[in-house]
């Protein structure tokens, strides 16, 4: 494996066959040595670059996560939360490949496992508590109120019963359409409660 800079090494572990060890193995039977070995650095290297395991399948999140607390800090006067994350989702959407193996292989992962589930929910979780900042700045509530968290954990619970990968063990991923209607399913049921604590 080449030796670039702590991102490049980063990335390449995270595309060095770790899933398709996870997929053959099972996620908890494969250990760090595994991991290790198959992206050739040492164990002590790979801690460098990510905590845990869990992580090596979640690889893509922080860059997805601080692109979309970019896009929220960033949006136009009157563009409301739930805009720019439908937004952000269609853009993600056009530039995603949904029938890359690589993802498949992800989500049949995360069928498998536990800790992985646990993991996605814990990684959510901190989605979750940005869109409830973003909601916040769109009432001009103060930190600590009671709605904007209320209405983000309302976002996770309608989002999950529409995930695109709601099916993890299909082998046919829904085309873009699809998940794009899906999401935006979820995403008017949100709006229309939204709407409706404004009129308050």
């Amino acid at each position: 494996m080449s030796r670039g800079g702590g991102g490049q090494i980063a990335e390449e572990v995270s595309h060095a066959g770790e899933l398709r060890l996870f997929d053959e193995r099972g996620f908890e039977q494969t250990t760090i040595a595994d991991i290790a070995e198959a992206a050739d650095i040492a164990p002590r290297t790979f801690f460098g670059y990510f905590p845990s395991k869990e992580d090596v399948v979640f690889a893509d999140f922080p860059a997805e996560f601080d692109a979309l607390a970019e896009r929220l800090r960033g949006r136009d006067e009157g563009e409301s939360a739930i805009d720019a994350l439908r937004a952000f989702i269609a853009e993600a959407l056009e530039r995603a490949d949904l029938t890359d193996e690589r993802e498949l292989c992800r989500k049949r992962i995360m069928k498998e496992s536990e800790a992985l589930d646990a993991h996605r929910r814990a990684l959510m979780g901190r989605m979750e508590d940005m869109l409830a900042e973003a909601v916040a700045r769109d009432f001009g509530d103060r930190p600590g109120d009671l709605r904007p968290p209320m209405i983000a954990s309302a976002r996770r619970r309608r989002t999950r019963l529409a995930r695109p990968d709601r099916d993890l063990g299909s082998s046919v991923p829904p085309t873009r359409e699809e998940a794009l209607a899906m999401i935006d399913q979820a995403l008017t049921f949100l709006q229309g409660g939204l709407a409706a604590l404004q009129r308050k």
